[in-house]
């Protein structure tokens, strides 16, 4: 048999013993030849025949149908046994070894196994060993097939396939790493786990669905109409059916030795069953639509992140890897486009939506991956919602105290709004929650939200220095208090609000400046009173909310690339339509009429209590400024493009008061002081701001090269906008993150006449 070339360190095992030679013990034999091992592999198998047969396939180089012969001069042992025979192969190997050569710090012989249950295998070898010995390292490749027999190797079935091993407390560490090796060596990622918690996740994940998968066919088989039913079986019914063709006494040896574990799993699905079984009974359509509509996206969801891909692209069912943008220099801006939808609005058009009594028609919603991870978070917490069908989702909401607790952590990919504002929403239902993030929301400060939540009697526990995970203790009585905000966030008055709303008595929070007030907007829309009185906003605690119908206006923080793009481009003139312009969120607006900006406002109009228009934009000229400080926290999002515009304009503008932009999804400052440096644009960095001299009016106002965004949605976008000014291609890598907050923003790029395409680089798994 020809082998391919797998990749993997040599192994330093003078012999490897595999003790049964079926299509797992001869896939392993076959993998290693593969990787170009080739000292000696014997086996043991009650089948001579077997045994012949992967001799002269060239997987093994001798074996014998006893085992006792072959354990002298064997460094490593692999048990590839039914689980119900591993006793007595534990008590040969016990008495064949010489005493003394599996323990230790560094033992001769390692032993491992490749049984799919692991407790049952522990008491295996307690009992013929005495004790645990330190060279025993079980394990359990995920990875098989319907076939079996040496026959059916496959050098390839543990590649990009994962590998558990169970250590225990004592067992060697150079034990583990030979093992680890073997199985690196066969192309497979090695984990570790513990015993039990390893036959609970199996017993879910893989035991009950062959169980199932037995159980429907068996049932079906001995029914009248059973030749009917399988002639006009459809492709759904074979691919879950399939596992039912395994091999029958390897699952009963497993579902005896995992017995308790595939219980457990079997009475928590036969409770879902039950539950799904009563709604269909009674036509209770929305715990139908739940169900089926928590299961489809979860299925996408998840398949994203055990893959660390883009969940808005799994959900989309687009390609991942390494994404680049290049963009090359010039190109134009004109034409009429409509951005995304607001991701603020978007988010808490979810939230609120689910806790509100009734159905919340939503349209325009943002289906970027923050909002795609809120919207599965509810989901998760028991809320039927129906979409997004091109930016229409229908939230059927379960009232205040509707949540039920979600079945592991929630997480919310890069949305740090949605982090902090689940904290608050959190921090008053009765059930405990953890939150979790990608990287980049991992090192980000949590610890603004989470303290003022203790003061109202929240009990959080975040990882070091204040950040994500984020631990809430639910069952507690929130009590409304007086906070003051040392900083103007959104985020910050927001979860506040939210926590509010279970909390007893009045939630008052004071702002040191003007921050987007889209939660107290949505709120009134909903029904919920809020008040105002100049920088304090307070609520009182206990209300309800009723479903309302949300028209979310596109994206001003998206609409800025463009009003930057334009303003910045000769020639151009640009329409963006439906534009959400909220007082509190029209600093970039000010701050480019401030720089000479040819900007006005069209067709102004409310909807559903948000402002928008219409933003109609030509080329000016631009001059630098000094940013007006009262116009920060109310442009907070938009200054990366508006760096971009500085860079381009005549002299030099100034911005201070914006340390917020330090602990945006990258420090924003640094970030886009390293990108123009690297295109030749002069600046001097402070700690709370920046300033950059700008090129003027020349055609090409700096030059180009290679951008890191450091996964940084918007400096990405920021610098594909640079390239209108630039003398040659700018580069930027790491742009996955755009999908966060802009699916499809190169494409509408290119529709206006930027010059940006994308390069993908596939990941491995």
């Amino acid at each position: 048999m020809a082998f391919g070339n797998l990749k993997g360190e040599p192994l330093a095992e003078s012999r490897i013993l595999i003790v049964g030679l079926g299509l797992i013990g001869g896939s392993l034999a076959a993998a290693l030849r593969a990787a170009g091992h080739e000292r000696s592999i014997v086996a043991c198998d009650p089948d001579a025949a077997e045994i012949e047969r992967g001799i002269q396939m060239g997987l093994i180089d001798g074996g014998d149908t006893r085992l006792t012969p072959l354990v002298e001069g064997a460094s490593l042992i692999v048990l590839a046994v039914p689980v119900l025979a591993m006793r007595g192969v534990m008590d040969e190997l016990a008495a064949a070894l010489p005493e003394g050569v599996v323990g230790g710090e560094a033992p001769r012989v390692v032993i491992t196994d490749v049984g799919s249950t692991k407790a049952a295998v522990r008491d295996c070898a307690l009992a013929a060993f005495g004790e645990l010995p330190a060279g025993l390292v079980l394990g359990h490749p995920i990875a098989g097939s319907e076939k079996s027999g040496v026959a059916a190797s496959d050098p390839w079935l543990y590649a990009n396939h994962k590998v558990i091993l169970t250590p225990a407390a004592d067992t060697a560490p150079s034990a583990i790493a030979r093992i680890r090796a073997l199985w690196q060596a066969c192309g497979a990622e090695v984990l570790e786990m513990e015993v039990e918690r390893h036959d609970q996740v199996l017993a879910r994940t893989s035991h009950l669905p062959h169980l199932l998968a037995f159980t429907l066919v068996d049932t079906l088989a001995r029914q009248d109409e059973r030749l009917e039913i399988f002639r006009y079986a459809a492709g759904g019914f074979r691919d879950f059916t399939r596992i039912a063709g395994s091999d029958p006494v390897m699952w009963r040896d497993i579902f005896t030795a995992n017995r308790d574990a595939v219980l457990t799993a079997l009475d928590d699905f036969e409770v879902g069953l039950g539950r799904l079984r009563r709604a269909v009974e009674i036509g209770d359509g929305d715990a139908m639509l739940a169900t089926f509509d928590r299961a489809s996206h979860a299925r996408h969801y998840f398949d994203s992140l055990l893959n660390q891909s883009s969940y808005q692209a799994e959900y989309h069912m687009q390609r991942q890897g390494k994404l680049t943008f290049r963009a090359a220099p010039g190109g134009r801006v004109a034409g009429r486009i409509r951005v995304p939808g607001d991701k603020s609005i978007s988010h808490r058009s979810i939230m609120l939506g689910a806790l509100a009594e009734g159905i919340t028609e939503v349209k325009g919603f943002l289906e970027g991956e923050d909002s795609l991870a809120t919207l599965q978070a509810f989901r998760e917490m028991g809320v039927a919602i129906e979409g997004p069908h091109q930016g229409r989702v229908t939230v059927h909401g379960v009232g205040m105290h509707g949540l039920k607790a979600p079945s592991g952590p929630l997480y919310v990919g890069n949305a740090g709004t949605a982090m902090r504002l689940f904290a608050g929403l959190l921090a008053g239902q009765a059930f405990p929650t953890e939150l979790i993030g990608d990287a980049s929301l991992t090192k980000r400060p949590m610890g603004r939200v989470a303290d003022p939540l203790r003061l109202m009697g929240a009990v959080i526990d975040t990882a070091e220095g204040g950040r994500p995970p984020l631990k809430i203790h639910g069952g507690q009585k929130l009590r409304g208090i007086d906070y003051d905000m040392p900083m103007a966030s959104a985020q910050v008055k927001s979860c506040l609000l939210l926590a509010g709303l279970y909390a007893e008595g009045e939630t008052r929070v004071r702002e040191p400046a003007p921050t987007r007030d889209h939660t107290e907007r949505m709120l009134a829309g909903f029904g919920y009173e809020v008040h105002r009185d100049g920088d304090t906003c307070w609520l009182t605690g206990g209300g309800k909310l009723a479903a309302s119908s949300i028209d979310v206006p596109a994206d001003i923080s998206s609409a800025t690339f463009f009003l930057v793009a334009a303003a910045i481009t000769p020639g151009s003139n640009l329409i963006l339509e439906h534009v959400g312009i909220n007082p509190t969120r029209i600093g970039v607006i000010n701050i480019l009429k401030l720089m000479g900006a040819d900007l006005r406002l069209t067709n102004e109009r409310e909807v559903g209590g948000e402002p928008v228009a219409d933003l109609h934009i030509r080329y000016a000229p631009l001059k630098g400024i000094d940013i007006p400080r009262d116009q920060v926290p109310l442009a907070i999002d938009e200054f990366p493009a508006l760096f971009i515009a500085a860079a381009s304009a005549n002299g030099v503008t100034r911005l201070r008061g914006a340390e917020e932009l330090r602990v945006k999804e990258s420090d924003r400052i640094q970030a886009m002081a390293d990108g123009l440096a690297t295109i030749g644009v002069e600046h001097t960095v402070v700690e709370d701001g920046i300033d950059i001299v700008g090129a003027g009016d020349r055609d090409v106002s700096y030059g180009g090269g290679r951008i890191d965004s450091l996964g940084d949605h918007r400096i990405a976008m920021a610098f594909v906008v640079a390239s209108l000014r630039a003398g040659e291609e700018i580069v930027i890598d790491d742009c996955a993150n755009v999908a966060t907050s802009f699916p499809g923003f190169t494409e509408l790029a290119r529709v206006v006449g930027l010059r940006v395409s994308e390069e993908t680089q596939e990941v491995e798994a």
